[in-house]
């Protein structure tokens, strides 16, 4: 009987699926309460959509109508498609979209959607760690490494200690090309919402705050490996590990690769070299070695500033190594590509003066030397926009990083203010061209679909994002939460490409990893490689699908997605990738910190961090002014100070004296009046002003 039942919801579930022929994509997370709020609808007919609905799933009412809507005609693997525009829904809930008897997923709209979402990603980085790692409680690769590669023939065959790090996805490779930029993306990160990010986990990974973000934890554990990788200001490596790792899946701890030093031993380690790199058949195209070197760079030089609070020591030693890596960058300019084996892939980036402008515009940020400033500007004039935007293709890697964060620092710097309007139209102009190339995409996407496109897709969102908040200009604001819709569902696959995340949504569950593939260990966090041009995915070495598509309908003979592990190339989680989420997600989720409102205030803070603000008010009287100014000084304690227009002006020298001592300085009112009854606080007592 049992069997027989299952036979029944089988067969219906396929007739269902088979005899589907439209659907409504939407965000599965949600949306913001002021966001562009809009679905698509795709269509295996041809009919144009006419009206929609959105109902509320508490009370199933129907809350908005329209039939204002943008019909987007024929798409890849689809004759007809719709936007949904339902922007003007503003009221916080959990809704559905439907139009005839189709229904989307249900989504929720408010402020308060991405709380925590910051800590996402982390939970895959530590998952990704090197030597060792926290989520098996064992160690890996503890033999690394021996030298290979020496660009002058003098120092290859010696032993290294370059323990740590992370693998760069699901294989167990390690560059610094990959690491140094997600260092630095977790740092700037933090640096731009710092209370988004919580204190869960100790420096090592395991659970137990320790006083420090969970995020400068996981770029300190990087960072940690970058030293190892730059030994003296002479010695820069740029890589351990090569394509000999790709012999099967095993879990890190497990893998015993050898690499003619034994099963399990030693790694190879290959130095920055500025000419062309490869011990099997397979070469890459290095031409100098500024690339490897600006990353170093602007990570150290980064990770000096935020470390010094909790890292005194190692932030002045990062502080130099930040120097020396960008004079020797500046010495020998071009490109250190990653060394191929076996196999004709690597990182093909072909892009170096962009990593020099992030060094040289941090180091600036350091040191305040003008000299630095117009070296950035210089390098940014080289590569005003990063190549891939606007572009229908690329090589693997070619452009990278795919954000150009350089090109943000000089367009928020106000030492030359010329310099500040040429590259915040700079910033522009690349997103203009991915906003021109989408005219007429049904999800208004123009991203490349190239290999890792997701990885190009969190880049350009970020940079939206940046702009906007340089200049409050919202042309792009549309294809910003479009690109954020794309990753978290509303997208032809109607599938998240961040693994387990939303967790009661649909998202990749058979990524490219051993943990999934062999233990059912979900890598939560994780954003995979993404959709794919079809001609790139037909012609890579050893591809295949190990089950039945269960996204055939929304394949074409464009672009394709698997979530399958035996697709690598669009299913894979990338470290890189997954760090960059972060400066994103984390302004998401500070956006939740500002839900709470007290008699009309909002209340901001993280409350998983232990930390008190002191805030004092003053009106008629000054009398412990001095008594409170000292014990802040003596303490090194800053305090926050609301006064009213009659304490100003009473006590002048007093205030002053607590501006020049660095505490913060507002208002609170002019005269102190009773504005409303403490007992009736939505009426005012004021009748006139």
């Amino acid at each position: 009987m049992r069997k027989l039942v299952a036979s029944i919801i089988f067969f219906f579930v396929v007739f269902m699926g088979e005899s589907q022929t439209s659907w409504v994509r939407v965000n599965q997370v949600g949306y913001l309460v002021d966001d562009p709020k809009i679905a698509v609808w795709i269509s295996k007919e041809h009919h144009p959509c006419q009206a929609f609905q959105v109902v509320d799933t508490e009370t199933n009412e129907v809350v908005f109508t329209s039939s204002a809507i943008l019909n987007t005609g024929k798409q890849a693997a689809f004759e007809s498609s719709a936007r949904l525009d339902f922007s003007a829904l503003k009221t916080a809930g959990r809704y559905i979209v439907k139009t005839g008897n189709i229904e989307s997923p249900a989504f929720r709209i408010g402020d308060d959607l991405y709380a925590g979402a910051a800590e996402i990603p982390l939970r895959y980085m530590r998952q990704q760690r090197c030597g060792y790692n926290p989520f098996l409680k064992d160690s890996c690769h503890r033999h690394d490494a021996i030298s290979v590669g020496d660009p002058e023939g003098k120092r290859d065959g010696i032993y290294f200690n370059t323990t740590g790090g992370w693998h760069d996805a699901s294989d167990y490779l390690q560059y610094v090309t990959t690491s140094a930029n997600a260092v630095y993306q977790m740092l700037f990160a933090y640096s731009q919402h710092p209370l988004a990010f919580g204190d869960h986990f100790d420096a090592v990974g395991h659970e137990g705050a320790n006083g420090i973000p969970d995020i400068l934890d996981e770029a300190k554990w990087g960072l940690d490996w970058l030293v190892k990788m730059n030994p003296d200001a002479e010695t820069y490596f740029n890589q351990l590990a090569d394509d000999r790792d790709h012999v099967g899946f095993t879990l890190p701890n497990e893998q015993r690769v050898d690499y003619g030093w034994g099963a399990g031993k030693e790694r190879p380690l290959y130095f920055v070299s500025p000419e062309p790199q490869g011990l099997f058949r397979h070469k890459n195209r290095s031409t100098g070695m500024a690339s490897t070197l600006g990353k170093y760079a602007s990570s150290f030089s980064l990770g000096a500033k935020l470390l010094a609070d909790y890292y005194p020591e190692f932030a002045v030693m990062l502080r130099q190594k930040a120097t020396d890596a960008y004079k020797k960058g500046v010495k020998n300019p071009g490109v250190s590509q990653t060394a191929p084996g076996g196999a004709p892939y690597f990182y093909e980036e072909d892009n170096w003066a962009d990593d020099m402008q992030l060094a040289a515009a941090e180091l600036y940020d350091t040191f305040s030397d003008h000299k630095y400033l117009q070296e950035a500007i210089s390098y940014g004039r080289r590569e005003p926009v990063t190549p891939w935007m606007g572009a229908d293709s690329a090589r693997h890697y070619q452009w990278y990083p795919f954000v150009n964060l350089g090109n943000y620092h000089l367009a928020v710097q106000n030492s030359d203010l010329r310099a500040k309007k040429e590259f915040i139209r700079n910033m522009r102009s690349g997103l203009q061209r991915v906003k021109d190339r989408a005219a007429g995409n049904a999800f208004l996407n123009g991203i490349p679909f190239i290999w890792c496109s997701n990885n190009l897709t969190v880049a350009f969102i970020t940079q939206c994002r940046l702009y906007h908040e340089i200049t409050g200009d919202d042309a792009f604001l549309e294809i910003e939460t479009a690109m954020r819709d794309w990753l978290l569902g509303c997208n032809p696959w109607g599938t998240s490409m961040i693994v387990g995340y939303p967790s009661y949504g649909d998202t990749p569950t058979d990524p490219h990893s051993a943990f999934t593939h062999l233990h059912q260990i979900p890598v939560t966090g994780g954003i995979v490689d993404g959709p794919i041009y079809h001609s790139i995915y037909s012609n890579l070495i050893g591809i295949y699908l190990a089950n039945e598509d269960a996204y055939a309908p929304f394949q074409s003979d464009k672009v394709v997605y698997h979530d399958d592990y035996a697709d690598y190339s669009t299913n894979e989680p990338t470290m890189d990738g997954t760090a960059s989420l972060t400066y994103y997600l984390g302004y998401l989720s500070s956006k939740a910190m500002r839900t709470k409102k007290v008699a009309g205030g909002i209340v901001r803070g993280n409350a998983s961090r232990k930390q008190l603000s002191l805030v004092f008010t003053g009106h008629a009287f000054a009398d412990g002014i001095n008594v409170i100014d000292d014990a802040l000084r003596r303490n090194e304690v800053k305090g926050a100070f609301f006064l009213t227009g009659d304490f100003y002006r009473r006590y002048p020298s007093e205030t002053r004296k607590l501006q020049k001592g660095g505490h913060y300085l507002g208002p609170h009112s002019d005269k102190h009046l009773l504005y409303a009854d403490w007992q009736k606080r939505d009426s005012t007592l004021v009748s006139s002003v």
